[in-house]
């Protein structure tokens, strides 16, 4: 196989971050903007031992979830990777890539995995978007990360984040570099970008959070989970090292509501001996739980703990990690950036 060369092939699956999988003489080869199931006739871009990557020339067998993607910077853009996919089939890719983690990371022989749930929008969801300025271009690193894809709207933005976007590129001195554009609604601490689906998320974590007397959010953020779980406990302690986003937690904390700031691997030991809480909530970021937090965890050993994570290979890791006291009994996608290969997951663990 060399660069440049013609191949037939057929695409049997989707990688974590969009990419579709073929196989051609011992190779696997990854090709983004495809669907499982079609077959395609495509030209080598890179080759390696054992994976090599090719563009799509020409679809051959159209699968029946492919449609026409609406926004003019699609395939160019690096921000979507699935426009060209139906919203359904979408769901059930990202339900089948966690799934597929689980199993093979995490050692789940059949993870109990719900289908995905999804976004109330497809598009114009983002209250945020951060956008790269390389005058006279000002919009996202392109599907060729080496260009900056000039964009003028982003059909996944809300509207005011679009008109925000709109006055940054009438301005006449623009400094390179990158600048975060907001809807303008006021927040302290982190925001999920999609307002809909993590109303949605937040659902499902207070479901399998239950009732009890004290929950320990680790990775609290400003407490939007930990506010909306004081109703179910008696006592609610949230952990996160951003100190402005505890102030903020702590200015519109109820009297059920505790907050400390600092890293949630040295807090976490002395508040588990301390609360004794029948739950610990984890959201950590995309790099997922560090081995002296799962370590803690594993000799404090509360009755239950919720999973939230935007990585479905950190999540699958930590779980196997986890699954000598606690087995997975519940994982729920939800669709948090419709159009893109990211996925939300939250997770239930119940002690054996």
């Amino acid at each position: 196989m060399k660069s440049g060369a013609e191949l037939l092939l057929e695409i049997t699956d989707i990688a974590h971050g969009g990419d579709g999988i073929a196989r051609h003489d011992g190779r696997v080869v990854f090709v983004p903007f495809v669907i499982p199931g079609e077959k395609i006739r495509a030209r080598v871009t890179r080759v390696r031992r054992d994976w090599a990557r090719a563009d799509a020339l020409q679809i051959l067998s159209p699968s029946p979830a492919r449609t026409t993607a609406p926004c003019p910077y699609f395939t160019r853009c690096g921000g979507c990777a699935y426009q060209h996919i139906t919203g359904e089939r979408q769901l059930e890719i990202k339900t089948r890539q966690v799934s597929e983690a689980l199993r093979r990371i995490g050692k789940i022989p059949s993870p109990p995995v719900e289908p995905a749930r999804p976004s109330p929008l497809e598009y114009r969801y983002r209250n945020r978007i951060t956008v790269r300025v390389q005058p006279p271009a000002i919009g996202f690193h392109g599907t060729d990360p080496r260009r900056i894809m000039d964009v003028a709207n982003c059909m996944l933005a809300n509207d005011a984040v679009n008109d925000a976007l709109s006055r940054l590129r009438s301005k006449k001195h623009l400094r390179p570099g990158v600048a975060t554009l907001r809807d303008g609604v006021a927040h302290d601490g982190f925001r999920q970008v999609n307002d809909g689906a993590a109303e949605i998320l937040s659902d499902l974590v207070v479901e399998m959070a239950g009732r009890g007397g004290t929950l320990l959010d680790a990775y609290c953020g400003a407490g939007f989970f930990t506010r909306r779980l004081a109703n179910a406990f008696e006592h609610v302690i949230g952990l996160d090292w951003n100190e402005r986003a505890i102030t903020a937690a702590r200015a519109n904390a109820g009297p059920k509501e505790e907050y400390r700031a600092g890293d949630v691997a040295t807090l976490l030991p002395a508040a588990l001996a301390e609360a004794l809480p029948d739950v610990v909530l984890l959201d950590p970021p995309s790099q997922g739980v560090a081995p002296s937090v799962i370590e803690t965890l594993l000799q404090a050993r509360p009755s239950r703990l919720v999973y939230v994570s935007c990585d479905p290979a950190t999540l699958a890791r930590d779980i196997a990690a986890l699954s000598e006291v606690w087995r997975l009994t519940r994982a729920v996608p939800v669709d948090m950036f419709p159009q893109t290969a990211a996925v939300e997951t939250a997770c239930l663990l119940e002690k054996i």
